[in-house]
C-alpha cells in the first residue's frame, strides 16, 4: 500500500531510514539497497514465487549438508531411520518456512516487523533479540566453518594450513559476505542465482569422484537406534535446516507481488530449500556411514574432512564452491539479522547494520578460530538452546498467520498506539511458557564443552524421564529421553495450539479495526 509505505518511512523512531534524501539517492546508484524495515513500495514489487527458489537453493546447496549426515549418525541410528529422518525433517521445517513467507507477501515488510501483529510493536523486541542472536550465530558459524575448510585443504595441498592462512581465509570470507548483505537485496538475488549453477555442478562432481568410497555392506550394518534416537536426530534436522531460516523466511518473500498464491509461496520456499539438503545428506549418510574415520572428522571440521578423499586436481575448485555455498548462506543470515536490528530500533541506516553484524560476525569467528577448544559441540548446544523460544515464537507466528484472513495493516506495524498495540501478553506470556517448559526438556549433550548450558533438563527427573548422574569422571543424563530433546517440538506444537485458542478474538478484533481503537484499513488477503 503507497500510504503505508509513505507514513512507514515518516516513522522517525523505527524505520531504520535515516540517511539524507541525497546520500540515499547516491547509494542507490551505487547498486546498494537502501530501503530498511520500511515498507516495500508498491512499483518495487515486482517478484514472482519461483523466484524464492533461488535464495533457498543456493543457500542450502552446500557441501556442509553432506557433513550433516555425521552429526544425524552420530544419534546412533540406522541409514534407513537417518534417511527418514532426513526428508521429513527436511521438508517440514522448510515448509514451516514457507507459511512464514506468506506474511512477507501480506504486508510487504521483514519478518520481526510483521510479527509485531502478534506480539505487539514493542514486544516484537522480545523474539527479536533471540532472532538476532540466532542470526548471528549461524552467520558466524558459516564463516568459521569456510575458514576451518580452507585451512585443511591448504595442509592437503602442501601448502601451509597455518595460523596465517585461517587469518587470510576468515578476513575474505568475512569481506565477501559484508559486501554482499550490504549491498542488498537485489545484489543478492543476482548473486544467488549465480552461485546455485557454481555450486550445484561441482556438489555433482563431487558426488561422482566419491561414489566408490561407499560400502554399502558397512552402510546397512549400521544397527537401528531407538525411538527417543530417532526423535532426537529429527529435532536436530528441523532445527539445523528449515527451522534455523524460519525467523527470516519473509524477509526474502516481501518484494512478491500482492496477487502471488500463498500455496505457490509455500510451494517455491519448500522446494527451493529441501531439495539440495535432501540429496546431499542422503548421500552424505551413505559416505560417512562407510567410515567411522570420516564420521568422526566431521565433528571438528564439517568441510575440510570431506575432502581428505578427493583427488588432488579436485581440491582448489572444491575449497572455492564450498566457501561460495557458505559464503551464500552468511548473506542471507547478516543481511535478515541487520533488519532485525533495525526493527529492534538501533537508528542506522540498513548497509550501516548489515556491516556491524558483519564486525561481530568476524569477531566471533577469530575467536572460535583462534582461541576455543570445541567447535562443533558448543555450536549444537547453541542451536538446542535458541533453537527452543526460536520453535515457540515459529509456532505463535504460524497460528498468527492461519488465523488472519487480510492483509496487515501496514501503517499499525510502525504505530503502538494502532490497532496491534505496544505489547501483546498473550503471546509474550505464552513464548516465555513454551520457552521454560522446553528448555526443562531438553539437555546439553557437552557438559564439558558448553557447561553454561548445564542448567537444562530440570523437568526430565520429575516427569521420569531420565536421571542425571553425577559422575566425576564425566555427568550425564542416564536414559534415551534426555536426548530426544522433545522440548523443542513440544514449544512449537504448544505455542501454536495456545495462540490458535488464546488469540482468535484478538485478532478478529484486529482485523475489524476495534482493536486499540483504530479503523479497519487493511486490504483483503490474496
Amino acid at each position: 500500500m503507497a500510504s503505508g509505505w509513505a507514513y512507514a518511512r515518516g516513522m522517525s523512531t523505527d524505520t531504520g531510514a535515516h540517511t539524507q534524501p541525497d546520500a540515499r539517492e547516491q547509494t542507490r546508484r551505487l547498486g546498494v539497497e537502501t530501503t530498511g524495515i520500511e515498507i516495500i513500495d508498491e512499483a518495487d514489487r515486482t517478484a514472482r514465487p519461483s523466484d524464492l527458489f533461488w535464495p533457498w537453493f543456493a543457500a542450502n546447496v552446500s557441501v556442509f549438508g553432506l557433513s550433516y549426515a555425521g552429526f544425524v549418525l552420530g544419534f546412533g541410528i540406522s541409514f534407513w531411520q537417518a534417511f527418514v529422518v532426513t526428508v521429513v525433517g527436511v521438508v517440514v521445517s522448510f515448509a514451516l518456512c514457507g507459511v512464514i513467507a506468506i506474511a512477507g507477501k501480506r504486508g510487504s515488510a521483514p519478518t520481526m516487523v510483521l510479527s509485531r501483529a502478534a506480539f505487539g510493536v514493542t514486544g516484537q523486541k522480545v523474539p527479536g533479540v533471540m532472532s538476532w542472536l540466532t542470526s548471528i550465530g549461524w552467520e558466524t558459524f558459516l564463516v568459521i566453518t569456510a575458514t576451518l575448510a580452507t585451512a585443511t585443504i591448504f595442509t592437503q595441498l602442501g601448502w601451509s594450513g597455518g595460523t596465517a592462512t585461517k587469518i587470510v581465509a576468515s578476513l575474505v570470507t568475512a569481506a565477501l559476505v559484508v559486501a554482499a548483505s550490504v549491498a542488498g537485496y537485489h545484489v543478492i538475488m543476482r548473486l544467488q542465482s549465480w552461485l546455485t549453477w557454481i555450486t550445484g555442478a561441482v556438489s555433482i562432481v563431487y558426488v561422482a569422484l566419491t561414489v566408490g568410497d561407499v560400502d554399502w555392506d558397512t552402510v546397512s550394518a549400521i544397527p537401528s537406534g531407538s525411538t527417543q534416537q530417532v526423535v532426537g536426530a529429527l529435532v536436530l534436522v528441523m532445527t539445523g535446516f528449515g527451522l534455523g531460516w524460519i525467523n527470516i523466511a519473509a524477509d526474502w518473500s516481501r518484494y512478491q507481488r500482492r496477487d502471488a498464491s500463498g500455496a505457490s509461496i509455500v510451494g517455491w520456499n519448500t522446494f527451493g530449500g529441501a531439495l539440495a539438503p535432501i540429496l546431499l545428506v542422503v548421500f552424505g549418510l551413505a559416505l560417512a556411514g562407510s567410515d567411522q574415520k570420516l564420521r568422526d572428522g566431521i565433528q571438528s571440521d564439517p568441510v575440510g574432512t570431506l575432502a581428505t578423499i578427493l583427488p588432488t586436481w579436485f581440491l582448489v575448485p572444491f575449497l572455492l564452491a564450498a566457501i561460495l555455498a557458505l559464503v551464500s548462506g552468511a548473506v542471507l543470515g547478516i543481511y535478515s539479522s541487520g533488519l532485525t536490528l533495525l526493527s529492534l530500533g538501533v537508528k542506522i541506516s540498513r548497509p550501516k547494520a548489515a556491516f556491524v553484524d558483519g564486525v561481530i560476525l568476524t569477531l566471533g569467528t577469530i575467536y572460535v578460530v583462534f582461541f576455543a577448544d570445541s567447535f562443533i559441540n558448543p555450536f549444537q548446544s547453541f542451536l538446542i538452546t535458541l533453537g527452543v523460544p526460536l520453535a515457540s515464537w515459529a509456532g505463535i507466528m504460524i497460528a498468527d498467520i492461519v488465523l488472519r484472513r487480510r492483509d496487515y495493516d501496514e501503517q499499525a506495524l510502525f504505530d503502538p498506539r494502532g490497532r496491534y498495540g505496544a505489547w501483546d501478553w498473550a503471546s509474550i506470556g505464552t513464548m516465555v511458557v513454551a520457552s521454560v517448559v522446553g528448555w526443562g526438556l531438553v539437555v546439553n549433550n557437552f557438559a564439558a564443552d558448553a557447561s553454561w548450558n548445564n542448567w537444562q533438563g530440570y523437568l526430565l527427573e520429575p516427569l521420569g524421564l531420565g536421571t542425571f548422574v553425577d559422575d566425576p569422571a564425566g555427568a550425564y543424563w542416564d536414559g534415551n529421553w534426555p536426548y530426544a530433546n522433545l522440548g523443542v517440538l513440544l514449544a512449537l506444537v504448544l505455542s501454536f495450539v495456545a495462540t490458535l485458542v488464546l488469540r482468535r478474538g484478538t485478532v478478529r478484533r484486529q482485523e475489524a479495526g476495534t482493536e486499540s481503537g483504530t479503523e479497519a484499513g487493511a486490504g483483503t488477503r490474496a
